[in-house]
C-alpha cells in the first residue's frame, strides 16, 4: 500500500500554482517502478510459470525527453551564469529580435522549442560565465525594470514579464494541445530538472490549453533561487479584480510576506481609449464624377491622368493609451467606488492607430481591373461580333478588276484632316455590323478620346497640317531627368508618347466605360485610324523620330514601324510628284547633289520622267527608279563592273558618269584617277523591332557552323554593305575597294610614310590584315558590286510590305495581348502618380518602398512574359503606397494640420503624423498639454457629445427644461469607459521565511471587455526556506 500511496500523490495541483519540482521529480521516480498494465499486490499468475527480469538501467521515455531538452540549451550555449548590461529606454521597441527553433519528441508527441532573444551588442553577450555569484540571474533583475513597460511590438511574454530572453516548449502541432493537468505537471518537472542539470539560467516556458489561450507556465532557476511563472486567464472578471485595490490585495495574498510592515509595492498603470467615431470629421478624398465622364463633360486631357486615394477612410480606430509609470502604493485611490485615474492628468501619452484592412483605393482598383484583362480570352471579334475590319462585299468580291486597280494611274487623294474624315471611315465600318446605339463607347467619349489621341487631328486646314506634317511625329525633346527615363527600365514608352497615352485611355474605359467591350470598341478605332494614316500619307503624332526604340515595348516599337513606313512612303511619293512637276536637265530625282556634278543625261530623265509613278509596283522586287531601257544600264558599263577587283588594283572604267554624290568628303581623291572623292547618298538600313531581330536571328543560328552555313550568314548580312559599295561605285567612277575602306572603316587602311627611289618621304597606304584574308567577304562583295545610284538600287527596307505586317499584327491582337503589352506603361503611369502625390506628403518610408518598386519593376518588366504572380507583387506594393498616403491625409484632416496657424505647432503636428505612419506607438509630447494632446482630446469630447446626442424625437419627448439638458450634458466625461486596463505590480520581499533572500516579485494584469488575465513571477529562495 506504500506504492498505492505514493501513486496518489501524482493528482496535480491546479495549473496557476505548479507542484514543486522537487516533489515531482520524487513521485515520477517511484511511478516508474510498477508495471504499467498491473498493480503490486494483485498477481494473477504463479511464480513458478512466469519469471520476468526488469532492466531499470534502461532510460525511459520521460528521462530521454529531459536529455533532448539539455541537448538543446546545450547546442545554443545557454549554461552557465548569464549577464547583461541594464536594458535602455525603448530597446525593446526599438531593437531586433530573432528566434531559433529545433523539434524534441516525448514518444511520439512532438514539441517544437523556440529560443526569443533581443539582439544585443557582443559585448553584452560574452560574460555568460563571468559575473558574481551572489548576482541575480539577469531575468530576475528584469522583472525589475521599468524601462520597458507596456512595448508596442514585441512577444506576449515579453510584455506581461519584461523579459529578454526566454526559451518555449509547445506542441509542435497547432491542434495539439496539453490539457490535462498531469501533462502539465509532467512538463513542468521536466523543465525543472533540465534547468538543474544543466545551469541554465534562461527562463523555460511551456505552452498549455489552446494555443488561442496563450497560457504559460514555466521556471528560472539561478544559485539558491528559483521563480515561477504562473497565469490565470478568465472570461468573466471577478468584481474585486476591476480596480486597484483588488488586484493590491491579490498580490500581497499571493506572495504571503511574513514580515509585519509589508515593503512598499511600485505600480505602473496604462488605460487605454478607443476612438471609433470620426463622423465629425469628413473624408477629404472626393470620388471621380462618374457622370461627368460618362456625359464626355470631361476634356481630353483627363484622359491622361490616373485617379488616386482613397474611397473609404483608411483609418479606423485611433487607441490613447494614458500610463503612469511609477506609481507608490498609497499615492492614488482606485476602487470599485472612486478612482484618481484621470486620463487628462496622466504624465505620459502614446497614440496608436488602427488600419483599415485594404481600404478600396482608385489607384489600385484601376490597375486590378486592367490586369484582369491579361487573363480574358476572348478575341476583338468574338467579344463585338464580326470583324470591324471586314469590307463590303462589294469591295472583297471584286476581285476581277484588281490588277487593272493597280495598274491604273490615279492620284492619290489628300483629304483635310479633320475628326469627321478621319474616323468616318471607321464609323462606317463598324455601323454595318453593329447599330449605333449598341456601340460600348457613346459618340461624344469615342471623339473626346480620338482628339486627346491625335491632337493633329483638330486642324481642319489641309495647309495647316501639311506645314507641321513633317514634325507631328516627333516628340519634343525628352527632357534629362529620372522620371522621363523611368520607361527604359519598365521596358514600357515615353510619358508623352502616343502609346503611353492610349494605355491610359484604355485604363479608363476599361473602368468606366464597359470593360472588355469599350476596351475592343477603342482598340478597332484605333487600328482603322492606323490604316488611315498609312493609305493617306500621315504621320502618327506622339512618336519619336527614327528607327523603333529597342527599350520600349513591342507594342510602341510596332507604331514607330509603321510611322518610318509612312514617312519612306510619303518622302517617295513627294518626290515622285516633284519630278513629274520639275523637269530640270541639271539634276536627277533622289540626287540632291551639285548640279553641275550631277551629268545626268536628258533622255534617262525623261525616261524615268514619263512613267507613271502610280503603276509602280509593291513587290519585294522593287526598285527606286528602276530604268526601262536595257541600253542605259549598257552605257553605263555594268557589264564591266567585275572588273574592279582589289587583287588586280585595277579601277572602274572612268567613262561612267558619276550619278547619287552627296558632297566631297574633305580634301580625299581616289588613289588612281586623283579625283576628289565623293560621299555618296545611300539608303538607309532597314528598321527593325526586337521581334523582327529575334526571327532572324533564329534564321541565322539556324545555317549552322559549317563554312557554307558561315559563308551564306555573311552574304545575309552584308546587304546593307553591298548597296553602299553600289552607291560608292556610281559616285565615284574608277575608284578601288581601298577607296571605299577609306571612307567606309578608315581603321581598315592603314597608312605609313616610307621613302621612294628619289629619297623623299612619301606616304603609302594598304589594307589591314583581315581585309586581306582569302575570299574575304568585302572582296567578294566589291567585286559582285555594280556601279548603281540608290534611286535605282532594290529597296533595302519594304515599307509597304512592313506596314501591312504591322497593320496586321495590330489586328489581330486580343484585349488580353493588348493588356500584356500596356501594361508595363500603365505600371510606370502608376509610379509616377505615386511619386508624384508623394512630393505633397514628403513621407520618408515611402520614398524607400517607391525606390524599392521601380527597383523590382525594372527586373520584372525587362524580360517578355513576365509572371502574373510577380506582376501582382509590384501591383500590391503600388496600391500599398497609395493606402500609406491616404492615411497620411487622413490623419493631416483629423488632426487639422494644415488649418493650423501657428509654424511651429503645425510642424510639430506634421512629425507626429508622419510618425504614426511609421511607428507601432507614438509618444505624445506634453501628454494631454501638447499640440496633438489637445487635438486628441477634443477629437474624444466630440465624439462624446455625438453619442450623448439621442435621435431628435427622443429629445422631443424627454421632459425637463432647456437648463436641466445642459446639467446633464455637462456631466458627460470627455472620455469613454477604457477598453484596457493594464496594471504592473512589482516588489522585492523575502520569501518563503523572512530570513531568506529578498527577492523580485511581479504580477501583471490586464482586463478588456471580454478577457481578463493575470501573469505572476514569484521569486523564492531555495538555500534558506
Amino acid at each position: 500500500m506504500a506504492a498505492d500511496s505514493e501513486v496518489s500523490c501524482l493528482c496535480p495541483p491546479i495549473p496557476s500554482i505548479p507542484r514543486s519540482p522537487s516533489h515531482c521529480f520524487s513521485c515520477f521516480s517511484l511511478s516508474m517502478l510498477l508495471p504499467l498494465n498491473a498493480s503490486p499486490a494483485l498477481s494473477p499468475q504463479p511464480e513458478s510459470e512466469v519469471f520476468e527480469i526488469t532492466d531499470f538501467t534502461t532510460a525511459s521515455e520521460w528521462e530521454r525527453f529531459i536529455s533532448k531538452i539539455e541537448e538543446v540549451l546545450n547546442d545554443w550555449k545557454l549554461i552557465g551564469i548569464s549577464s547583461g548590461k541594464p536594458l535602455e529606454k525603448g530597446v525593446y521597441t526599438t531593437g531586433t529580435w530573432e528566434e531559433k527553433s529545433d523539434e524534441i519528441s516525448f514518444a511520439d508527441f512532438k514539441f517544437s522549442v523556440t529560443h526569443h532573444y533581443l539582439v544585443q551588442e557582443p559585448g553584452d553577450r560574452d560574460g555568460r560565465e563571468e559575473g558574481v555569484e551572489d548576482a541575480l540571474p539577469l531575468p530576475m533583475q528584469d522583472l525589475l525594470c521599468m524601462n520597458n513597460d507596456f512595448p508596442p511590438r514585441a512577444h506576449c511574454l515579453v510584455r506581461w514579464y519584461g523579459l529578454r530572453e526566454f526559451v518555449v516548449i509547445a506542441p509542435a502541432a497547432n491542434s495539439d494541445a496539453v490539457l490535462s493537468e498531469s501533462k502539465c505537471n509532467l512538463l513542468l518537472s521536466s523543465v525543472s530538472i533540465a534547468l538543474g542539470n544543466t545551469g541554465c539560467q534562461v527562463p523555460l516556458f511551456v505552452q498549455i490549453h489552446q494555443k488561442w489561450r496563450r497560457m504559460y507556465v514555466g521556471e528560472c532557476q539561478g544559485p539558491g533561487v528559483r521563480t515561477d511563472f504562473e497565469m490565470v486567464h478568465l472570461r468573466k472578471v471577478p468584481s474585486q479584480y476591476t480596480h486597484l485595490s483588488g488586484l493590491l490585495d491579490v498580490f500581497k495574498s499571493k506572495i504571503g510576506c511574513p514580515l509585519t510592515p509589508l515593503p512598499p509595492v511600485s505600480m505602473a498603470i496604462r488605460l487605454t481609449y478607443v476612438l471609433q467615431d470620426w463622423q465629425q470629421y469628413f473624408w477629404p478624398q472626393q470620388p471621380p464624377d462618374i457622370d461627368a465622364l460618362v456625359g464626355g463633360e470631361v476634356g481630353g486631357l483627363e484622359f491622361g491622368k490616373l485617379p488616386f486615394g482613397a474611397c473609404e477612410d483608411p483609418i479606423s480606430e485611433l487607441h490613447l493609451a494614458t500610463t503612469w509609470p511609477h506609481l507608490t502604493e498609497g499615492i492614488i485611490v482606485d476602487n470599485d467606488v472612486y478612482s484618481d485615474l484621470d486620463p487628462i492628468q496622466a504624465p505620459q501619452w502614446s497614440v496608436r492607430v488602427r488600419k483599415a484592412d485594404n481600404p478600396q483605393c482608385l489607384l489600385g482598383d484601376f490597375l486590378n481591373e486592367f490586369f484582369k484583362l491579361c487573363r480574358r480570352k476572348e478575341s476583338t471579334d468574338e467579344i463585338l461580333g464580326r470583324s470591324a475590319f471586314e469590307e463590303d462585299g462589294k469591295e472583297v468580291a471584286d476581285i476581277t478588276h484588281a490588277l487593272s486597280k493597280l495598274t491604273e494611274p490615279a492620284p492619290v487623294p489628300i483629304h483635310k484632316l479633320s475628326v469627321t474624315n478621319m474616323v468616318h471611315s471607321a464609323k462606317k465600318k463598324i455601323r454595318k455590323h453593329r447599330g449605333v446605339d449598341e456601340s460600348p463607347l457613346n459618340n461624344e467619349v469615342l471623339n473626346t478620346i480620338l482628339l486627346f489621341l491625335f491632337p493633329d487631328a483638330a486642324d481642319k486646314l489641309a495647309e495647316g497640317f501639311e506645314s507641321r506634317a513633317g514634325t507631328s511625329s516627333g516628340s519634343s525633346p525628352p527632357p534629362e531627368n529620372e522620371d522621363y527615363n523611368l520607361f527604359s527600365q519598365f521596358k514600357s514608352a515615353p510619358s508623352d508618347s502616343l502609346t503611353y497615352k492610349l494605355a491610359l485611355c484604355l485604363c479608363m474605359i476599361n473602368f468606366y466605360h464597359g470593360g472588355v467591350k469599350g476596351v475592343a470598341h477603342l482598340w478597332q478605332e484605333f487600328v482603322l485610324e492606323m490604316r488611315y494614316r498609312w493609305e493617306n500619307n500621315y504621320l502618327i503624332p506622339g512618336l519619336a523620330n527614327g528607327p523603333p526604340d529597342l527599350r520600349c515595348c513591342l507594342l510602341h516599337q510596332k507604331l514607330q514601324m509603321l510611322n518610318c513606313c509612312i514617312e519612306r512612303k510619303k518622302a517617295r511619293d513627294e518626290g515622285k510628284r516633284g519630278s513629274m512637276s520639275d523637269r530640270s536637265p541639271g539634276g536627277s530625282a533622289g540626287d540632291p547633289g551639285k548640279g553641275a556634278e550631277s551629268g545626268d543625261n536628258l533622255k534617262e530623265t525623261d525616261k524615268e520622267v514619263g512613267k507613271s509613278w502610280d503603276s509602280w509596283s509593291d513587290s519585294e522586287e522593287e526598285f527606286f527608279e528602276c530604268l526601262s531601257d536595257t541600253e542605259d544600264l549598257k552605257g553605263n558599263g555594268q557589264d564591266n563592273g567585275k572588273k574592279g577587283g582589289a587583287k588586280e588594283g585595277s579601277k572602274e572604267p572612268v567613262n561612267l558618269k558619276p550619278e547619287g554624290r552627296l558632297h566631297p568628303h574633305g580634301k580625299l581623291t581616289l588613289l588612281h584617277p586623283g579625283e576628289p572623292l565623293y560621299i555618296p547618298i545611300t539608303q538607309e538600313p532597314a528598321p527593325m523591332t526586337e521581334d523582327l531581330l529575334e526571327e532572324q536571328s533564329e534564321v541565322l543560328a539556324k545555317l549552322g557552323t559549317s563554312a557554307e552555313g558561315a559563308h551564306l550568314r555573311a552574304r545575309m548580312q552584308s546587304a546593307c554593305l553591298l548597296s553602299d559599295m553600289e552607291s560608292f561605285k556610281a559616285a565615284n567612277p574608277g575608284c578601288c575597294l581601298e577607296d571605299f575602306v577609306r571612307w567606309y572603316s578608315p581603321r581598315d587602311y592603314i597608312e605609313e610614310e616610307v621613302v621612294d627611289e628619289k629619297g623623299n618621304v612619301v606616304i603609302k597606304g594598304e589594307l589591314s590584315a583581315r581585309m586581306k584574308i582569302p575570299s574575304n567577304m568585302w572582296v567578294e562583295a566589291w567585286e559582285t558590286a555594280k556601279p548603281v545610284p540608290a534611286r535605282r538600287q532594290k529597296r533595302l527596307f519594304d515599307d509597304t510590305r512592313e506596314a501591312e505586317k504591322v497593320l496586321h499584327y495590330l489586328a489581330i491582337q486580343k484585349p488580353a495581348d493588348l493588356a500584356r503589352h500596356l501594361l508595363p506603361c500603365i505600371i510606370h503611369a502608376a509610379v509616377l502618380k505615386v511619386k508624384e502625390e508623394e512630393v505633397l506628403e514628403d513621407i520618408s518610408s515611402v520614398k524607400k518602398i517607391i525606390k524599392q518598386i521601380i527597383s523590382h519593376s525594372s527586373k520584372v518588366l525587362r524580360f517578355p512574359n513576365p509572371e502574373d504572380k510577380k506582376l501582382e507583387e509590384i501591383i500590391a506594393q503600388i496600391m500599398s503606397v497609395e493606402a500609406i498616403i491616404a492615411r497620411a491625409r487622413s490623419l493631416k484632416a483629423k488632426f487639422g494640420v494644415e488649418k493650423c496657424e501657428n509654424e511651429e505647432e503645425k510642424e510639430d503636428l506634421q512629425r507626429f503624423v508622419n510618425c504614426l505612419l511609421e511607428q507601432p506607438e507614438v509618444s505624445v509630447l506634453g501628454a494631454g498639454r501638447g499640440p496633438a494632446g489637445s487635438v486628441i482630446h477634443k477629437l474624444f469630447v466630440n465624439a462624446q457629445r455625438i453619442s450623448a446626442v439621442p435621435p431628435l424625437d427622443e429629445e422631443l419627448r424627454r421632459s425637463g427644461s432647456a437648463d436641466e439638458r445642459r446639467l446633464n450634458t455637462g456631466s458627460l466625461s470627455d472620455f469613454p469607459p477604457p477598453t484596457g486596463r493594464e496594471i504592473i505590480l512589482r516588489t522585492t520581499v523575502p520569501r518563503p521565511a523572512p530570513y531568506s533572500k529578498p527577492l523580485p516579485q511581479r504580477m501583471y494584469s490586464v482586463l478588456t471587455k471580454e478577457d481578463f488575465r493575470l501573469a505572476g513571477a514569484f521569486s523564492a529562495d531555495t538555500t534558506f526556506f
